[in-house]
């Protein structure tokens, strides 16, 4: 007689069949989660194909458009401003000193237009495909070839420095609570969006703002890959120019604790 007929082994034992194996549990838990995560594409997708830049596209477009509408509102807040002052000046009680005082510190706040003899300084991005060009540097890492904020505060501080009356990047005008900013290769200036090339204007004596310039440490620095990498640099006399006053908005924001 046999022992196995007598006392079944494992693979007949009623009390193993019943038990469900533990690889058999966490099989079908990865089968379960990939069906979840392809039904996730598939929602997410919508028939497109997600592997593509368009939604960054789409955003890019979407930053333009409304840096575009900021410029239009800050247009029209501009010309708003000048309807309410005009209107204001016509009988507004003060005498000829309070007056004068009041466009001393408009013009010191840059809300109003300002001319006089000014440079400006152009800063531009390096050719992708730059190579050191002096011995003893290395070949440039991508960061080396565009331009940073700290390029960009260096000629604003630089100016200032050099009696600067009012300073325009771009087509903007500064102001004490103004925030030169760069997010990868734009820059953002008072909710508006540039591309190098970028313009920094000044209004001041020419001859001092390039002594500021050159005397810049920051600047020094910047002049050191001008002359390795190819960044651009150029300083402009432009004679006789007049600066935008500042339209935007004059509220401080600040953060406050969430409640």
């Amino acid at each position: 007689m046999s022992n196995s007929a007598d006392f079944p082994g494992p693979e007949s034992s009623p009390a193993r069949r019943r038990r469900v194996r533990p690889v058999r549990i966490l099989t079908a838990g990865v089968f379960a989660l990939a069906g979840l995560i392809f039904f996730t594409s598939f929602d997410t997708a919508k028939g497109t194909n997600i592997r593509t830049d368009a939604s960054l596209l789409k955003l890019s477009d979407l930053i333009h458009e409304r840096s575009r509408k900021n410029g239009e509102l800050e247009e029209s807040n501009g010309a708003l401003r000048e309807d309410v002052e005009s209107l204001a000046e016509r009988d507004d009680g003060s005498t000829e000193a309070e007056d004068e005082k009041l466009a001393d510190l408009e013009k010191r706040a840059g809300t109003q237009k300002l001319t006089g003899e000014a440079i400006t300084v152009t800063l531009n991005d390096a050719p992708p495909d730059a190579t050191a060009k002096l011995p003893g540097y290395p070949e440039p890492q991508p960061d080396y070839l565009v331009i940073h904020q700290q390029d960009l505060q260096a000629v604003v501080n630089a100016m200032w420095q050099g009696g600067a009356e009012g300073i325009k990047v771009m087509d903007q005008r500064l102001i004490s609570t103004s925030a030169v900013r760069c997010v990868g290769n734009s820059l953002i200036l008072q909710g508006r969006v540039y591309s190098p090339p970028y313009k920094i204007t000044a209004v001041g004596d020419p001859e001092k703002l390039r002594k500021a310039l050159s005397a810049s440490p920051a600047i020094q620095n910047y002049m050191v890959y001008v002359n390795v990498y190819g960044l651009g640099w150029k300083v402009e006399d432009e004679g006789t120019v007049t600066l935008p006053g500042y339209s935007g908005t004059v509220d401080l924001h600040y953060a406050k604790p969430v409640e």
